[in-house]
């Protein structure tokens, strides 16, 4: 398998919750509430999954290896692009989150909430075709067969302490003291 495989199969589970976002977006438009519950699974997924798990892939791993390379201006460009877009992804989640705790407060914030949610949902499938069209097929060429053994091995070592990170952070947060892990 390529290391490409696992990002792509992780943009099919993304593309699946942002159309579950999106019919809440409009339950919200519609209906004048929000579940906040609903909100705190979203930003769950996006800030772990999304963010930390896929994105941390590209970022900690995929481009640390691609800026030891000579690329192509186009494609030095699209990384530039990409960094830019996780961090916007990153910006419009705190706004959701922002909102929806004023809106647990008693603020009215209902169309924050509703446009934080349809941002994410248009935002998400143009920086995914982006990456899977135009992005990741080429610069598997920057990249011998070994090397890309050895991304496609420290992908599936980032996926395996990830789950460990998340659960050491819930303890601390929950009151349960910091936890030194290897």
């Amino acid at each position: 398998m390529k290391p490409i495989g696992p990002l792509m199969w992780e943009h099919r589970l993304i593309e699946k919750m942002l159309a579950v976002a999106g019919r809440e977006e409009q339950k919200i438009r519609e209906h004048r509430k929000v579940d906040p519950v609903f909100i705190d699974t979203v930003v769950d997924f996006i800030r772990i999954y999304a963010d930390r798990t896929h994105h941390g892939k590209e970022e900690d791993i995929l481009f640390r290896d691609l800026a030891n390379k000579k690329m192509s201006p186009e494609h030095a460009r699209i990384v530039g692009e990409l960094i830019d877009e996780h961090k916007y992804g990153r910006a419009t989640v705190k706004r959701l989150v922002e909102a929806k705790n004023r809106y647990l407060a008693g603020e009215e914030t209902l169309p924050e909430i509703a446009a934080s949610l349809a941002d994410l949902v248009a935002f998400y499938p143009r920086h995914i075709e982006k990456e899977d069209k135009h992005f990741f097929f080429p610069i598997l060429n920057y990249f011998s067969p070994e090397e890309q053994d050895g991304m496609l091995r420290e992908f599936y070592e980032f996926d395996r302490r990830m789950i460990h990170e998340k659960y050491r952070k819930v303890l601390e947060a929950a009151g349960g003291g910091t936890v030194a892990w290897p």
